[in-house]
């Protein structure tokens, strides 16, 4: 299985970015994909996750931390195997390493390299 994470950058306070995370060796649609992230110094926190392996293309099965609601939305595509993270009105504290994941909450979760987002003011 390989997670491969990508569509970080810098972006200015207020902008958007969007993350994907191809898989391979796994089904993200039947499984319980995740994004964390983490900020330099902290630990690392899960920001969404689709909450079950049934889950729509649109991403409505998804479950957010508050701290991101409202401005993150995760989806996914069936045919490319790929999740993403849209990331809208991006704040300072966004900043962090993000990480894909899954399936969550089994005996083996994958982990993708992580993808770096900067948000600047």
């Amino acid at each position: 299985v390989q997670l491969q994470a990508s569509g970080g950058g810098l972006v200015q306070a207020g902008g958007s970015l969007r993350l994907s995370c191809a898989a391979s060796g796994m089904i993200v649609s039947t499984n319980i994909m995740g994004w964390h992230r983490q900020a330099p110094g902290k630990q690392r926190e899960l920001v969404a996750a689709t909450s079950s392996g049934a889950v729509t293309s649109s991403g409505d099965l998804t479950n957010y931390a508050d701290s991101v609601k409202g401005r993150f939305f995760m989806s996914l595509d069936n045919a490319k195997n790929t999740v993403y993270l849209l990331m809208n009105g991006l704040k300072l504290e966004d900043t962090a390493v993000y990480y894909c994941a899954g399936p969550l909450g089994s005996l083996k979760t994958y982990w993708g390299q992580g993808t770096l987002v900067t948000v600047s003011s």
